[in-house]
Parts: structure tokens; C-alpha cells; sequence
């Protein structure tokens, strides 16, 4: 059975392995604070439904209070250890969700999937008055299968032994500014991220949606040009990964092959 990537936009992609179908950091929203949604339509209604939905930390853009109200009753929902602590307003969905928190190694299941928690190198604190250190993850899906999402992250030592192998990793390659810190993978850095994991496909996230209002001429080319600038670089450090550079609401089915 192939596993299907579906990308929303963002960070917010749609992956279905062996029937279970597993949702990543849902921003459902045109605006969200001064970020106003650029390129691509809201992902529709049936994009809220899933199996299982994944945190990666606690940034607004990645755990969107509202886009976790539109989930269906019952839904659950991994977080990073520590997020209920820090984040008052996850009381609220928690009355109609399950909230699981993890830490990495930690693992949960879904049917036949397996979910593991792995480290990640960013600032997991709920900006910009978050005061209680909560650990950013990314996470490894298993099924027929394995498809990293990294969720947010630079790159770090030890990344391709704490990631473990995977098929197809699902990269941070820009941000919603024209500046990115160490602790984000732009363009370059995802391509070398690809050299250390050697996965078999990859495919580019968290770019080209999301801008600031009222920066629309401010280096235009940091929100357009990600993703093709990563498929570019990624030839010389993995040329044998294949990149599936994916429009906002497209998707793409790899064969497992294992």
C-alpha cells in the first residue's frame, strides 16, 4: 500500500500510512497574528480529520489553538512533554480531545503505526512570553513506511542517529521572514540535512505560505524561492534523494519499499 503526503501549506501536511491517516502541526487559518496567509487555499474541511495529529512545539504558527478546535471530538493529539503546563488555552481543547505528551524515545501507536518522538534544535517555548522550557520535536511515522516530519529545527550533532533511518523526511526549508536563525533549516542547511539522514524522497515544508503583513516587498524572494532553491542544492550533497517539491493542497504517494 503507498504512503500519501498531502501538503496544506506551512508546516500542516497530511500523511497516510497503512490506512491511518496522521496530521502535522494544523494551521487551518488565513491570519494568524500580523502572518497572513500568501499563497495556496485553506486546506479543506476533510483535512482536519485524522487519526492522530503531531505537535512539533509550541510556537502559535505550529500549535494553533483554533486549528485544533476544528478537529473532530476525540482526536488525539501528541505534544511536546510539558505543553498543558505551558500553554493555559490547551485546557479548553482538552475537554473534547486526548492529549498525549511525549518526550524523545517516547512512542505512540495508532493501529499499526508507530509514532516516535525525536529530538529537534529549536527554541520550543510558547513565544514571546513563554517562560517554561518545553522541548521542540520532530517525529518519525512507521508503517508501511518511515516518514520523518521535522517539524522546526537547524541542524544539530548527532541528527542522523537521533532521526534513525527513515524513506521520506518532511524539511523545514524557509520560514514567514526574511531572516532565519540558526535553529531553522533554510534552503542550504536542509540540503545538508539530506546528506546526513539519506532518505529516499523528501519533501520541502514550512515556506511559501505565511508572510507578514505589510512586508510584501521585503526580500520577496525569501518566500517564493525555497523550495526550488532546496531541490536545486539537494543534487550535489544526496543526489540519489529524490525531492517532491509539492503545490499547496497536492499530493504524492511513495511506494514503500522495504
Amino acid at each position: 500500500m503507498p504512503v500519501e503526503v498531502t501538503w496544506w501549506g506551512h508546516a500542516t501536511a497530511t500523511v497516510r500510512d497503512s490506512g491511518i491517516t496522521v496530521l502535522t502541526d494544523p494551521l487551518l487559518v488565513h491570519r494568524l497574528a500580523h502572518l497572513r496567509r500568501r499563497r495556496g487555499a485553506l486546506p479543506p474541511p476533510q483535512a482536519a480529520h485524522a487519526d492522530l495529529v503531531l505537535i512539533s512545539h509550541l510556537h502559535a504558527d505550529h500549535l494553533h489553538l483554533g486549528s485544533l478546535a476544528r478537529l473532530a471530538e476525540g482526536t488525539r493529539v501528541v505534544l511536546p512533554l510539558g505543553a498543558r503546563r505551558a500553554v493555559p488555552g490547551l485546557r479548553r481543547v482538552a475537554r473534547r480531545l486526548e492529549l498525549t505528551e511525549v518526550a524523545p524515545g517516547q512512542t505512540v501507536e495508532a493501529g499499526p503505526v508507530t509514532v516516535r518522538a525525536v529530538p529537534a534544535s529549536h527554541d520550543g517555548r510558547r513565544l514571546p512570553v513563554g517562560r517554561h522550557a518545553v522541548p521542540a520535536l520532530g517525529y518519525v511515522i512507521e508503517g508501511e513506511e518511515r516518514t520523518y516530519f521535522a517539524g522546526d529545527t537547524g541542524l544539530f550533532e548527532g541528527m542522523a542517529q537521533a532521526v534513525g533511518p527513515v524513506d521520506t523526511a518532511l524539511l523545514p526549508v524557509g520560514g514567514w521572514g526574511p531572516f532565519l536563525g540558526a535553529d531553522h533549516l533554510d534552503a542550504g542547511r536542509a540540503a545538508e540535512a539530506l546528506a546526513r539522514l539519506r532518505p529516499r524522497s523528501a519533501v520541502p515544508v514550512h515556506f511559501g505560505t505565511y508572510w507578514p503583513v505589510g512586508m510584501d516587498a521585503v526580500r520577496p524572494h525569501e518566500f517564493h524561492s525555497p523550495g526550488l532553491e532546496f531541490k536545486r542544492l539537494a543534487t550535489h550533497p544526496a543526489p540519489d534523494v529524490t525531492v517532491h517539491l509539492l503545490g499547496h493542497g497536492e499530493c504524492v504517494r511513495l511506494e514503500a519499499d522495504r
